[in-house]
């Protein structure tokens, strides 16, 4: 039986085959996205129309322009709210330069009274030197007509002399002015003179001499006395109590 069917197949009258070739998966694959690129352009096109049917694209339209709208505005009231804030701005600098225009005049106004106080003070003290000119009856020849002293910031002793000739066209002296300081020192008596000396002397009408004196440490002066000297002779003395 077996032998019979062998030769069936082996002979004419064997049943045919047909080969047919098998389609590449590449190429099925890209027949497939094809495919599905051609649905979904179908689909696209049939919600677009759709939209354009349901009127949805106006809307949209009629949001965007309202949209548009609304930013024309903003724009509008931003350019505003810059303008004011330009014109605020330019008044705070106005009123800041008008601030320092005052501090600066200011300024001025104070150094210019503190230098007429100080042309004040120089004045009264000119007064009161020409006052001490002006001669006094009864004194004749050279004399001490002031001796003033003041106690400086600085603890220095500001010492100021004015010896005057009172007669009419005085003969010219030459001489030596000697200034001596007393006190107290630690409770004990001091005195001191100039440490440079006797200061010269040489005037006509009218001379005033003047200088600062160093008080020592725990030096308290409690006067000074003013000598004017001719040679070994004493022209003129004056005593100032402190």
């Amino acid at each position: 039986m077996r032998l019979r069917l062998l030769m069936r197949r082996l002979t004419v009258s064997a049943p045919r085959m047909a080969v047919h070739s098998a389609l590449p998966w590449p190429l099925r694959w890209v027949m497939l996205a094809i495919v599905a690129g051609f649905c979904a352009a179908i689909g696209l096109w049939a919600f677009e129309f759709g939209k354009d049917i349901a009127g949805l694209d106006k809307g949209n339209k009629a949001q965007l322009e309202r949209l548009q709208q609304e930013n024309a505005a903003l724009q509008a009231q931003l350019s505003v709210l810059k303008d004011e804030h330009n014109r605020a701005q330019s008044v705070v600098n106005t009123a800041d330069t008008l601030l320092t225009t005052e501090k600066v005049t200011q300024q001025k106004l104070s150094e210019l009274n503190r230098k007429l106080e100080a042309d004040n003070q120089r004045l009264r003290n000119d007064l009161g030197f020409f006052e001490r000119l002006i001669p006094t009856s009864g004194v004749a020849g050279l004399t001490i007509r002031g001796l003033q002293a003041e106690l400086l910031k600085t603890g220095e002793l500001k010492w100021q002399v004015l010896i005057i000739q009172p007669e009419k066209n005085p003969a010219e002296f030459k001489g030596r002015l000697e200034l001596g300081f007393a006190g107290t020192e630690n409770g004990k008596p001091w005195s001191s003179l100039l440490p440079a000396g006797p200061q010269a002397v040489q005037i006509t009408q009218y001379g005033r001499l003047e200088g600062v004196f160093a008080v020592p440490k725990n030096v308290t002066v409690t006067g000074l006395t003013a000598k004017v000297l001719d040679g070994q002779s004493v022209r003129a003395v004056h005593t100032l109590k402190l």
